[in-house]
């Protein structure tokens, strides 16, 4: 690992070995599926250096909730990053990519195709300099194809790929999760990707990188499950279907008597027949109609419409002490709030502290959870440029008076 030159809080008491210490990883991507894709990367150990704007940084450090100065969600996203100015649209600028690119095992990237390439920054240009650099691509359509030079936000790639026609109301405008879903299941699906590469590489013995491409649409379009094969071999179009999920029953959430929600699934035989016992329906627990999936999807309404009644008469904290009495997969629906107060969040060490501003900040830990070589957060989202200095210096060799000239030049 390289030494970080800004001070911050290790969220662990003994340090272990990760299992990505020791790669370096140069990104240059921005706001969130190619900076996610390296925030994972560096969690799991490896070293992060991000090029930044030298007049405003990833856009990411001013959005949504800004305090001093800074977003909030730039601690976590910029967690265990060096950040390193440098002005792109400068040959000078390129260069010094360039040569940073010759020690580096993987570049991450999520610029519109064609952009590195008019930077002399392409795959083909790093290949002549670093063949075994592992070169990861985000886009919105990918990086070829006739939408290819598309611009691809999460929000369009997510109708593209299928994800949103099925989510929501049938018969109403479908509904977005407030979240960007797309950018980050692109970033999870790079990270994997540059993982794959990485251990092809040491595998194989040879040596050789090879380009990662990542599209929003095509992360999106691996989530839908059986929604190809069943228009294929049976003509299906999969629709939304509000709270439930087509084709397993019970799968719903209920309104409990103290206006708190509840989801229930309860969709294996055993499990169902418990639950219709739990909730005083034994004459719905043995009905032979009801005894398989299938039959349940048949008599779904006048299943959901027991449940329903039930959870009306009960509060959620009676519901749910029922229903784990029973055995019976259900719980709440939680806000933020909400998990910062459950002990399971807490004792799984979900919320990591870090020091920003000399005020303790938490952050959300990154999954999975490896039981020999954890991943976790050794410093917060860095100020912009903190680490131009220390990283020139040590992998360009250059003096501070090499780096005085390119301040001057406005090019760090």
């Amino acid at each position: 690992m390289s030494d970080n030159p800004v001070a911050g809080l290790s969220t662990v008491e003994n340090v272990n070995d990760r299992p990505l210490d020791g790669l370096r990883v140069i990104e240059l991507g921005q706001i969130l599926a190619g900076p996610f894709a390296s925030t994972i990367l560096g969690y799991f150990g490896a070293e992060i250096i991000k090029i930044e704007s030298p007049e405003l940084g990833d856009p990411i450090r001013n959005w949504r909730t800004v305090k001093n100065g800074t977003s909030l969600w730039w601690s976590s996203l910029g967690r265990n990053k060096q950040s390193v100015t440098i002005n792109l649209k400068t040959e000078v600028g390129q260069e010094i990519v360039r040569d940073l690119c010759r020690d580096c095992d993987v570049l991450v990237e999520n610029f519109r195709p064609g952009v590195m390439e008019s930077w002399n920054l392409g795959p083909e240009d790093i290949k002549t300099i670093n063949p075994n650099l592992i070169y990861s691509r985000i886009s919105g359509y990918g990086q070829t194809g006739p939408y290819s030079d598309k611009p691809g936000f999460a929000s369009v790639c997510e109708g593209f790929g299928g994800f949103r026609y099925i989510n929501g109301v049938p018969g109403e405008i479908p509904v977005r999760p407030n979240l960007s879903l797309g950018d980050t299941l692109a970033g999870l699906h790079a990270a994997l990707g540059i993982c794959m590469a990485y251990i092809h590489r040491l595998q194989k013995g040879k040596g050789h990188g090879q380009v990662v491409d990542v599209s929003i649409f095509e992360s999106v379009f691996n989530m839908l499950e059986a929604v190809v094969p069943e228009y294929s071999g049976a003509g299906q179009i999969r629709e939304p279907s509000g709270s439930t999920i087509t084709g397993i029953v019970p799968s719903n959430t209920y309104r409990c008597k103290d206006e708190k929600l509840i989801i229930i699934g309860a969709n294996t035989n055993s499990m169902f027949e418990r639950l219709m016992k739990g909730i005083g329906r034994n004459d719905l627990a043995f009905d032979t109609r009801l005894q398989n999936n299938p039959g349940r999807v048949a008599h779904e309404t006048l299943i959901d419409a027991a449940i329903s009644d039930w959870t009306a008469t009960v509060s959620l904290s009676t519901a749910m002490c029922i229903l784990e009495d029973a055995g019976v997969a259900a719980g709440p629906i939680f806000s933020v709030e909400d998990m910062f107060k459950n002990p399971h969040f807490q004792a799984r060490g979900l919320f990591e502290e870090v020091m920003v501003n000399d005020e303790t900040l938490h952050i959300p830990a990154i999954g999975p959870r490896l039981e020999d070589t954890p991943g976790y957060t050794d410093n917060p989202g860095p100020p912009l440029g903190a680490h131009t200095d220390a990283v020139l210096q040590k992998m360009l060799s250059f003096s501070s008076a090499d780096l005085e000239k390119l301040k001057e030049a406005g090019i760090i």
